[in-house]
């Protein structure tokens, strides 16, 4: 048994409000065990059998369509594996200078193609570092007075990227299963 995390872009954001007890009922029908949701943006864990990140994230997606009304882009990772991002968001944040550590999670990495468009976000504020399928962003300030669009880097990328800032990522790696 696996126990996942599925990182939903753009829930409760722009006008899409979702409950959680609503996100909770689309997995248990699924069929997937111990769900459980953290914080209201869209981050639900979850246990299952599969081993096919795409066969999951496919039917994810495609019973909160169903459910929503709207398309919802699933970021799937294994719990274990956020254990890593959060050390090393952990560390981005006690650099000096540093006001703010986030994490965008895609469902492939970007590669080359990714590396490129990131030179065009990189500012006096904003340093960006693509590691696979995440890319670590440090803002030098408030985010609010950061330039950085992540829905004009999806457009040029092409494939769905969704944020976490570092306490959330912290949280969701050390959250238990439910009892």
């Amino acid at each position: 048994m696996h126990r996942y995390v599925a990182l939903l872009r753009a829930i409760n954001v722009g006008g899409r409000n979702v409950k959680m007890d609503v996100l909770r009922d689309v997995f248990v029908q699924l069929g997937y065990h111990a769900v459980d949701t953290h914080l209201a943006s869209g981050n639900v864990l979850f246990d299952s059998n599969a081993n096919s990140l795409l066969a999951v994230r496919s039917r994810i997606e495609m019973a909160l369509e169903r459910k929503l009304g709207f398309e919802v882009a699933s970021i799937l990772r294994l719990q274990g594996e956020l254990a890593h991002v959060a050390a090393r968001l952990d560390a981005l944040q006690s650099k000096p200078g540093v006001v703010a550590a986030n994490v965008g999670f895609f469902a492939e990495p970007p590669g080359i193609v990714g590396e490129r468009a990131l030179k065009a976000f990189h500012s006096d504020i904003d340093d960006f570092e693509l590691d696979g399928r995440e890319l670590y962003w440090s803002c030098a300030r408030k985010q609010s007075e950061s330039g950085f669009d992540s829905g004009k880097l999806e457009r040029i990328l092409k494939i769905p990227v969704t944020f976490r800032g570092a306490n959330t990522v912290v949280q969701l790696a050390a959250k238990p299963r439910p009892s």
